[in-house]
């Protein structure tokens, strides 16, 4: 597929995705959600790609929403804007559901819609020159699409202040609140997302799959019985696969597992 927002770059296993847009630091716009979505998607389908990373050209990972397009939608009738709304909640649910996991790369600025998807991204490797911010309400809005993820990221005490102040928040405060795992400075950043591609690829695709729908499954619920059977049915299922079966073979014969071929 020829992109005109992105560009797609496969380095072995792991397809980078770099948002293109840098003389308006990546901002969002309908064309740029339409082929975000349909990039994750294809990749995701993709058996030889076992982990996605996402980042941004130029100064900034991204800076939101496109003013002009967020203007447009704004004078646009109801059922249109809602049309686009639901695009863009698909998007970050597209991102957040997908089974390869997936690490956003961020530098410079990653506001509104940005931190959405450092927020909607499994992981999460930072610059030490990155700024976040959940801008929307100083622009008499709110972070509605990507609030179910900054929420999930930061947790719901920290998102009452950021909601509603919108402050930058530093990349060493974005580690402290959990948005961030890792903090890296600038010339290290690729080499610091690199292990952890290189740490995803030593994991079983079918298990690392499982293991994203176990946490969505038992996420701020209660342990009680319907959850623990959930839990016994799921690794009774997985340990009878032929992956689980190659793990343990490897890990008694003290081998790599066949998944790890070429990549270890």
């Amino acid at each position: 597929m020829d992109y005109k927002t992105l560009k797609i770059e496969h380095r072995g296993a792991s397809a980078w995705i770099w948002m293109s847009r840098p003389e308006v630091h990546n901002a969002f716009d309908e064309t740029l959600i339409a082929e975000l979505t349909a990039a994750f998607t294809t990749l995701d389908a993709d058996p030889a790609v076992r982990a996605i990373v996402l980042a941004g050209e130029g100064k900034s990972f991204s800076a939101g929403a496109d003013l002009n397009w967020m203007q447009r939608q704004g004078a646009a009738a109801l059922e249109d804007n809602l049309t686009d709304a639901r695009k863009l909640a698909g998007l970050f649910r597209a991102i957040s559901m997908c089974s390869t996991p997936t690490i956003a790369r961020v530098h410079g600025a990653a506001l509104g819609g940005g931190m959405g998807l450092a927020s909607a991204s499994d992981i999460c490797v930072a610059s030490t020159k990155a700024q976040f911010a959940t801008s929307e309400v100083r622009l008499g809005i709110i972070p509605a699409a990507i609030g179910p993820y900054v929420v999930r990221a930061i947790g719901e005490r920290q998102a009452y202040r950021y909601f509603q102040t919108a402050e930058r928040i530093s990349a060493e405060q974005a580690r402290h609140i959990g948005l961030a795992h890792e903090v890296a400075e600038p010339q290290e950043l690729d080499a610091r997302v690199q292990q952890v591609v290189d740490a995803l690829l030593l994991g079983g695709p079918l298990a690392q799959a499982a293991a994203t729908d176990l946490i969505r499954a038992v996420a701020h619920r209660p342990v009680d019985d319907e959850v623990a059977e959930d839990t016994a049915q799921r690794i009774a299922t997985l340990r009878a696969t032929p992956e689980a079966r190659e793990g343990l073979a490897a890990f008694l014969g003290k081998r790599a597992p066949a998944w790890t071929q070429g990549h270890a």
